[in-house]
């Protein structure tokens, strides 16, 4: 485990946080896993595959890039079906209440706001507002309202690794790319946020610290209680006033 202690340089002055395994447990993978029944073997759909080559994707490009990898022929045909398919069974397992909250997210997004950092919550995934509606942070208020701008679902020309929606979560926080620092889960995430010219926080919730050192994050923590309370005072005493 890394110490509590700031990686950085200049301390980021905004947040830009992804949503699926970073703010909450949703069950994006389990989801992917389910609806491969019918393209090829669930059995294969590892948790290493999913981090490596589907997560952080928009729907449509993650479920090439997961046939593709299983070597599914004909996959992009197929990639389609694969992508409904699965966006059905999420929405079945949003429904029975398959989406937590990690605690440590919460706690961490909370601290921010009360310490008045502007936040951005940018996801590919159009599931994503969904799933945080009925989250609330430790002191009641809900998930959604801790975030100045929402970009989640947005539609853009280009997903990550494409820097596209970190780069507009930027200019809607009315900042520059190099003052916000992006949370992420996924190594496609990670690739993003250094192409936009940003900080980025790895979060190895799932062993792959491995995966998100190779990608380039700075830093890379297994839970937020890692992130130093002097990561973000400093942090807010030095960026830019807003």
């Amino acid at each position: 485990m890394e110490s509590a202690i700031s990686p950085f340089l200049y301390l980021p002055a905004a947040g830009i946080f992804d949503v699926d395994g970073v703010l909450l447990a949703s069950p994006h993978e389990r989801a992917w896993r389910e609806a491969l029944a019918g393209f090829a073997d669930p059995s294969r759909f590892t948790t290493a595959l999913y981090q490596a080559v589907v997560a952080g994707k928009p729907r449509l490009d993650g479920a090439l890039a997961g046939l593709e990898a299983l070597g599914v022929r004909e996959a992009s045909s197929r990639a389609l079906a694969y992508a409904e398919a699965k966006q059905t069974r999420l929405e079945g397992l949003i429904d029975e209440g398959a989406v937590v909250a990690f605690p440590d997210a919460l706690q961490l997004v909370e601290k921010m706001s009360k310490l008045g950092w502007p936040m951005a919550v940018a996801s590919s995934s159009k599931n994503a507002n969904a799933m945080m509606t009925t989250i609330c942070l430790p002191g009641g208020v809900p998930l959604m309202d801790a975030f100045k701008v929402n970009l989640c679902g947005r539609d853009l020309p280009r997903g990550k690794p494409d820097p596209a929606i970190f780069l507009l979560a930027a200019t809607e926080l009315a900042l520059p790319p190099g003052d916000c620092v992006v949370f992420e889960d996924s190594p496609t995430g990670i690739a993003a946020a250094r192409a936009g010219g940003m900080l980025s926080i790895g979060v190895a919730r799932l062993g792959d610290s491995a995966l998100l050192r190779a990608a380039g994050a700075d830093r890379v923590v297994t839970t937020f209680g890692e992130v130093a309370s002097s990561d973000l005072t400093e942090g807010r005493r030095q960026g830019p006033a807003l």
